[in-house]
């Protein structure tokens, strides 16, 4: 016979705050990646791949937010013709800074990325990009999971 499932709150789940996870900066992000000016094109490329992560930030070496390269911005490169292991950073970012602080909301930090079109968003901590969210990121703080917190 089938039991009956229990009805799981997201203040039931284990690791949720009591308030609920309100803030980009209280989920436990899962991209660390920052890139740095004058890194070579085919590491980037290798540290996306080995990494699964769609893309970082790229900062300067005061460690300001200068632009940003994804997997795109890769495939880009190597469809018009060029050798990755020639390219820069600074030649394959898109200068965009769209950025986030640990303060911004969740609700704002989806609807950014969903207008821009957006799989990753950098967080910004001190003025200084610390890290970045990914759609991943923000489903599991929606379901519960993945806070700063103790899970």
């Amino acid at each position: 016979m089938l039991k009956e499932a229990k009805k799981v709150t997201k203040f039931e789940l284990p690791g949720v705050l009591a308030g609920g996870i309100r803030t980009v900066g209280q989920i436990r992000a899962t991209n660390t990646l920052i890139f740095h000016t004058g890194q070579n094109g085919m590491v980037i490329a290798l540290e996306l791949l080995t990494t699964h992560t769609p893309g970082a930030p790229v900062v300067d070496d005061h460690n300001e937010f200068i632009g940003f390269i994804s997997e795109f911005d890769v495939l880009r490169a190597l469809e018009s013709g060029k050798d990755l292991s020639t390219l820069i950073a600074e030649d394959i970012m898109v200068h965009d800074r769209i950025s986030v602080t640990a303060e911004t909301t969740i609700e704002d930090a989806m609807k950014l990325m969903e207008e821009n079109r957006l799989l990753n968003l950098p967080v910004k901590q001190n003025g200084r990009v610390a890290y970045s969210v990914t759609r991943h990121d923000l489903l599991r703080s929606r379901i519960g999971l993945g806070t700063s917190g103790e899970d």
